[in-house]
């Protein structure tokens, strides 16, 4: 038995299992490769779901989290902190939102925009009936509360009852949405382009059509930009794409680049009239080793036009993966913006992707039938061009 079997079976053997995973043990990563524990390489187009936009072996990145170990990681929210006051400045630059709170996860950010909301709607008429139109097919994450707003039935049925008082709304059909708002309606919900649903871009006339009915009925409008922000779809958050603001929204993931760290962000005027001294906290939430890690991402997406290369690369991913698509008889469609991509399948692409993965190219699913691309945000023409000739084989 090889050493990789061996510490296979041993994390089998003490891992809860909640998650079918690849039989592969990855040791170190350089550039958009990823290296397992006997050397081989692998093209990296997951980049661990969305997070590291940087590339691996990144040194600059290193070397700030590293010099940010030595000087202090942990002082609480009792007190301030220089690197979580320097980050709360470079998400806001990035945002144009004015008030932020940082958490671990971005689960934790949907449950803290979730809280905001209700307690908007509660200032307003002293009610807590309030209700949250979120949409089908939509991912928020696992926690009891981020998962009453996720729009897969199955993650929720073994787990009820969930926090009551969610509807949920077809995306991209605004009437559908119009159908369920009522006096009580205290926020409409969504991802900005569906992540684990299926890759699915917001249409800019649905985005502008809710944002107006929000406005209209002093409703809150929350985008969740935890896997399609930072970068991803070519702007820093992709409601910058359509110049549709929200009142709230989430980010996470490559908000810090490995380190894990979230936050939910808010308007002044929401801010004002929301969340106070007492309504909420974390402990290790805007830490600063996380402070540090988000300076650094934001220093380098700067430095090295970031975006601009998304946007380069990622109209260059899309051209091919069209190519693909016409080419492929099985391919349903082609969707996706930027560095967001997916390929929908008429079957399932689990063989597609253990293929790959035996090729070295490391490819992860969005649902059973599509094949997602989210990339490290630095890859090349050069880097596409070698993924498509070993998904091609795959094929």
């Amino acid at each position: 038995m090889g050493q990789m079997q061996e510490y296979n079976n041993e994390a089998e053997a003490a891992l809860l299992h909640t998650y079918n995973r690849y039989q592969v043990v990855f040791d170190h990563g350089e550039g958009v490769h990823l290296y397992d524990i006997e050397g081989k390489s692998y093209l990296d187009f997951v980049s661990g779901i969305g997070v590291f936009a940087l590339g691996y072996g990144n040194k600059e990145y290193n070397d700030a989290v590293k010099a940010q170990v030595d000087k202090i990681l942990h002082t609480s929210n009792y007190y301030y902190n220089v690197p979580a006051i320097e980050a709360a400045k470079a998400v806001k630059k990035a945002s144009g939102m004015d008030r932020v709170f940082f958490t671990n996860s971005g689960a934790e950010a949907v449950e803290g925009a979730i809280k905001t909301a209700r307690k908007y709607a509660y200032l307003k008429d002293g009610r807590t009936d309030h209700e949250i139109i979120a949409m089908e097919h939509s991912f928020h994450g696992r926690t009891m509360g981020a998962l009453s707003v996720t729009g897969k039935k199955a993650y929720r049925e073994a787990f009820e009852p969930m926090i009551g008082n969610i509807r949920f709304a077809e995306y991209n059909d605004i009437e559908s949405v119009k159908a369920l708002v009522n006096e009580k309606t205290c926020a409409i919900l969504m991802e900005t382009v569906q992540g684990e649903g299926g890759i699915y871009p917001g249409q800019e006339s649905f985005l502008k059509e809710v944002r107006a009915l929000c406005d209209e009925k002093d409703i809150l409008l929350i985008f969740d930009e935890i896997q399609c922000g930072m970068g991803r779809t070519g702007e820093y958050y992709a409601w910058q794409r359509y110049g549709v603001k929200p009142d709230v929204m989430t980010t996470a993931k490559a908000l810090g680049c490995g380190v894990p760290v979230g936050a939910f962000l808010m308007t002044e005027k929401v801010g004002q009239h929301s969340l106070v001294a007492g309504d909420h906290g974390t402990t290790y939430g805007g830490n600063p080793l996380a402070g540090a890690a988000i300076v650094e991402v934001f220093r380098q997406f700067e430095d090295k036009k970031v975006l601009e290369n998304v946007r380069r690369v990622g109209a260059y991913l899309y051209k091919k993966l069209d190519e693909i698509a016409a080419a492929q008889t099985d391919v349903v469609e082609h969707r996706g913006v930027g560095l967001i991509q997916g390929l929908e399948f008429d079957h399932p692409v689990a063989e597609i992707i253990n293929k790959a993965l035996d090729k070295g190219l490391v490819l992860i699913n969005a649902g059973t039938n599509i094949i997602r691309f989210l990339p490290p945000l630095v890859i090349t023409e050069a880097d596409v061009d070698a993924m498509l000739e070993i998904l091609k084989e795959c094929l």
